[in-house]
């Protein structure tokens, strides 16, 4: 089997208060007082039934703005380089972005969550709900993350003027 094209839909928008990359936080860790709204297109609506009853979920997005593909890229939290497969930096050859959030609460098709590290207006390419029967796993090597102390991640995460709540 070949390589061929994947195409996907967006099933909704994410808004935030993120307007520039260089100012948005990175992972949802280091952006715990942002919030967002993922905007559920309405033809998707009927899919969010009973996700009200999780309290957090997985967004899986289109990093939209991403840089063109790297292999090889220096993470934010080293000034080591690294293979793009080894980090979450959002240069990869298909920039799908991933991230746990929070949620708030449901509107309609509209879901409020807390931990906002996305741009505003990044296409939403599925939703899933983070359960800790699944997805819990208590890690025993993190790679290269072993050798980055805890002051250093807030310190490169949180960065500064990281933007506005919407």
């Amino acid at each position: 089997m070949g390589r061929q094209p994947v195409t996907y839909i967006p099933i909704g928008i994410i808004h935030s208060g993120h307007r520039l990359r260089d100012k948005t936080p990175i992972q949802p860790i280091f952006a715990q007082e942002f919030c967002g709204r993922a905007e559920i297109h309405a033809e998707f609506a009927d899919g969010l039934r009973d996700i009200e009853a999780f309290s957090h979920i997985y967004l899986v997005f289109h990093i939209h703005q991403a840089d063109p593909a790297r292999l090889i890229v220096k993470p934010f939290l080293q000034d080591k380089e690294h293979g793009v497969f080894a980090t979450r930096a959002p240069c990869r050859p298909n920039p799908i972005g991933l991230s746990i959030v929070e949620l708030i609460k449901r509107e309609g098709n509209a879901l409020h969550f807390r931990g906002c590290d996305i741009l505003d207006g990044t296409p939403l390419l599925d939703i899933k709900p983070y359960t800790k029967r699944f997805d819990c796993v208590a890690t025993t090597h993190n790679g290269w993350h072993d050798q980055v102390d805890e002051k250093t991640a807030r310190q490169r995460g949180k960065r500064a003027d990281q933007g506005e709540a919407p």
